[in-house]
């Protein structure tokens, strides 16, 4: 380790602001992985019915297909984390980059059934990589005074993928008219623009320190944290170092072991309220949720890109709150609020309602997650895991919480077509059991660093 020479007041300034803006273009790029998981997750809403009619798809086939891009998140998630270990953070977002424009343009083109459902998993692969990666590498670069808001413009992008997915949707059926049979496509086709975006962009981000010290590159590690402007580079590479070589046990990094117990359960209980919250069953099928309450296709579509807007608004508010108020204090006001909103969702399917409330309702849960759920979970995930874990420990959080998603993007439209209040409730109930476990078990993250952060969960 060596000392940096002293600089000029005014040259350390620059610096530093020069830093701030390459720390915050690195995180918006790495983001655009998490813009695109957002836009693909959201774009089949608007393709359902089409998807319906041109295959011939009864509800569990469409669920299936729904489902199906699920199953490569799943496939994606599990395995990005040895590559992101092996190869680098940034290497591994090229690769994601890829695989988004490839799906892209395959499903616009799709010949059949088949052919979607594979370009879709391919999609999903991505969508699965870069829920890990992404916020992974901005967790990783950013400073702990200022973490939480950096790690939440990968949620922020992830909205305005959805709300970017709405509003396609509604501008393709707009132009080309609700009868079009190549409408569909170009909901599919309009991502291959963002992903040639992140493509180019990807490639001119420095690398993770933190993969660079694991890689025993101390002096590339140093270079990349004062390119950030962080406050003491060298100091900081030394910390990352001494908590690496805290982990060397007979073990190595493997995961499942004593010591990284309490930082995994604490992780996946986040991970799978994640999903529990309901928040995807509303985002894969708002169109059709509309449509159930009595709404024509152009109005379902208008009122999803309401909803996306909401989305929107609350990701800026949890933004705003994250760093203040904590992690944890959003988590249990985002339970109340859930439950207040499934509870209203659940009436409206009992009653029949239509009109104003069901967008009420349907706005109180995407906002209740945007604000909570959606703003915490990338951040707690990568902050509680230790370094010399922190790819596998989200590769096992996020495959948890994809292979839920899947398993309630599939099953969702049978049983709201069954009893939609039911479906709501049991939404309402596992946010009153978040705001107890929540409670009782989950560590305030906020303003520590990531070895700090470390140090106090081992003891």
């Amino acid at each position: 380790m060596h000392t940096p020479l002293p600089s000029h007041p005014n040259t350390a300034s620059s610096s530093t602001n020069s830093g701030g803006l390459l720390l915050l273009l690195s995180a918006i790029v790495a983001a655009l992985g998490s813009l695109l998981f957002g836009f693909d997750t959201a774009v089949i809403s608007g393709t359902t019915e089409s998807l319906r009619n041109v295959f011939h798809l009864d509800n569990n086939l469409l669920g299936f297909t729904v489902s199906s891009a699920l199953l490569g998140t799943i496939l994606g998630a599990f395995t990005v984390g040895r590559p992101a270990d092996w190869l680098g953070r940034r290497p591994v977002l090229t690769i994601i980059a890829i695989f988004f424009l490839i799906s892209a343009i395959g499903c616009a083109t799709a010949a059949n059934w088949f052919a979607l459902l594979a370009f879709r998993f391919l999609g999903g692969i991505a969508v699965g990589a870069a829920s890990v990666v992404s916020p992974m590498y901005i967790t990783e670069i950013a400073p702990a005074k200022n973490r939480g808001v950096l790690v939440c413009v990968s949620q922020l992008n992830i909205v305005v993928g959805i709300l970017l997915a709405y509003f396609s949707n509604y501008l393709v059926v707009h132009f080309l008219g609700t009868e079009n049979p190549a409408g569909w496509r170009w909901m599919f086709g309009v991502m291959a623009f963002p992903s040639l975006a992140f493509l180019g962009a990807v490639l001119v981000i420095p690398e993770s320190p933190r993969w660079l010290v694991k890689k025993h590159r101390l002096a590339d590690a140093e270079t990349v944290l004062t390119r950030f402007g962080h406050e003491n580079p060298a100091r900081e590479t030394e910390e990352i170092r001494n908590s690496l070589s805290s982990d060397q046990t007979p073990e190595g990094d493997r995961l499942f072991q004593r010591k990284y117990l309490k930082p995994l359960l604490l992780v996946c209980m986040v991970a799978i309220f994640n999903q529990l919250d309901g928040i995807n069953a509303v985002i894969y099928y708002t169109t059709d949720i509309f449509r159930m309450a009595g709404a024509d296709k152009t109005s379902a579509l208008m009122q999803s890109v309401i909803v996306g807007f909401t989305n929107l608004a609350m990701t800026i508010v949890g933004m705003a709150l994250i760093d203040k108020v904590g992690r944890k204090a959003l988590l249990l006001v985002g339970s109340v609020t859930f439950v207040i909103s499934h509870l209203l969702a659940a009436w409206v399917f009992a009653t029949h309602t239509h009109g104003w409330v069901v967008i009420a309702a349907m706005m109180g849960v995407v906002g209740s997650h945007a604000y909570s759920q959606g703003a915490v979970v990338w951040v707690v995930i990568n902050e509680i895991l230790p370094n010399a874990v922190r790819a596998s420990g989200a590769t096992v959080a996020c495959t948890l919480m994809w292979v839920l998603c899947a398993a309630i993007s599939w099953i969702f439209p049978i049983v709201a077509g069954a009893s939609g209040a039911m479906t709501f409730g049991f939404f309402a109930l596992m946010m009153v059991l978040q705001f107890i476990l929540v409670l009782k078990y989950l560590p305030e993250t906020k303003g520590l660093s990531l070895e700090e952060l470390q140090k106090q969960l081992e003891h």
